[in-house]
Parts: structure tokens; sequence; C-alpha cells
């Protein structure tokens, strides 16, 4: 492994990954560069898991898909352990999915009709109940070793930081906008209505409560319609 020249291009996918314009576009680059930056890495993707429901982010390949609905489906696989508690520092390397696997019996011989000869998973955030992996997969055995996984896991450390920054500015960009509707649906109850500020606050904040509307929804209304009433 040309280690100087792996932290010249984790320099640059780094600088790269601050510079994308939205959370989609971070994902896209994470999954991207594990392909380029990890050796033996043929396809990678994002996991979320909700619960017991799986979303898949930023796929390179379908082979992602499949493994991820594969593992909603049976309940098990080494995607739920990476972003689990349970597994060893959120990190999971299998490196030849094709021996006998006595942890995942399930899934391990379904994996391997899908194409997937070897795995790493790294866990990349954990937030409330929403948790995630980038997970890394082969269509060879033996695909990943000791070495490729140090690499992911430094892939994995990067990502994380600027998933999180990426998720912090586009929260940012949205609680600006609500607040920019609000005002502007406040503004529109005050002139129709001859309401206070504090009045046409109020009156968003009550139809939010006994409608059961969030109340960005309510003010949205107000301004396409021109008025609750």
């Amino acid at each position: 492994m040309d280690w100087r020249g792996f932290a010249l291009r984790m320099a640059d996918m780094a600088r790269d990954l601050l510079a994308q314009e939205s959370v989609d576009a971070t994902l896209a680059r994470i999954t991207g560069s594990a392909t380029e930056l990890v050796e033996g890495c043929d396809a990678s993707g994002v996991l979320i898991l909700r619960g017991r429901k799986v979303d898949t982010l930023a796929p390179t390949s379908q082979l992602v898909v499949d493994s991820d609905q594969l593992q909603e489906r049976l309940g098990e696989g080494p995607c739920f352990d990476a972003v689990s508690s349970s597994a060893r520092g959120g990190v999971f390397r299998i490196a030849d999915l094709t021996r006998e696997q006595t942890r995942w019996p399930a899934y391990a011989s379904r994996a391997v009709a899908l194409g997937v000869g070897s795995m790493m998973g790294f866990l990349l955030f954990t937030e409330e109940e929403d948790l995630g992996a980038l997970n890394l997969y082969s269509r060879r055995p033996g695909a990943f070793t000791e070495a490729s996984e140090m690499a992911g896991w430094l892939l994995a450390s990067h990502a994380a930081v600027a998933f999180s920054s990426a998720r912090a500015h586009a929260q940012l960009e949205q609680a600006i906008a609500t607040r920019h509707t609000i005002g502007e649906a406040m503004g529109i109850l005050m002139g129709s209505h001859h309401l206070t500020e504090e009045q046409a606050f109020d009156v968003l904040r009550r139809y939010s409560q006994e409608n059961n509307v969030k109340l960005r929804e309510v003010a949205r209304r107000v301004c396409e319609q021109g008025s609750l009433f």
C-alpha cells in the first residue's frame, strides 16, 4: 500500500467533500471515493437504519441496494452489526463470504448469490434513532486486507465529519427559509386582518396546534393562499 500517495489523495478528497453543495452530493462523493481509494472495493453505499427499516443512500451499484434490501427482509446481516454497539469499534470485515458464516447464515448464502465475495463496514454517524454505516463490497473473496480496512476507516472518519457538516449546513438553510416564510405569512395576516405581530404569530401557532400541522406548513399555506380563513 502506497500510504503517501493514499494520504495525498485523501487530502484532495477531504477538500472536495467540504466543497459539495448538498448532503446528497456529499454522500455521493463519499461512496465514490471508497471505490477509488480503498483497494479491492467494487461498490459502496451508506446504509441508514431506523428501527428495522433500511434506507440505502448514494449506492455506486445495484449490488449495494440488493444487499441492503436483503438484510432488511431477513433482519440480519453485517451492516446491521456495523451500526450497533456490538460491532468492534463500529467496524467489520468479512474476508471471504463464500465460507460458512455462522453469524449470519441466512444472509451469507443469499449475498454470495448476489455476487458478494467480501465486505467491510464502518460506523459513519449516530444521531437520535438514525444509525448509519459506510459499507464496502468486493465481488472477489479475500479482496479486503488489513491495509484495506485501515484505508476504509480513515475514509469513514473524514466522511463522518464532512457528512455532519453538510447536514448542519442543510438544516441551517432550512431554518432560515422557514423563518423567512413564517415572517412573510405573519406580514400577510397583519395586513389583511389588522393584527399586531404577536397576534399574527399566535394565529399561526394556534392553527398549527389545533390542526396538527407543522408551523412552517401553515405559514406556507398563508403565503400561497393569502389567508387561513
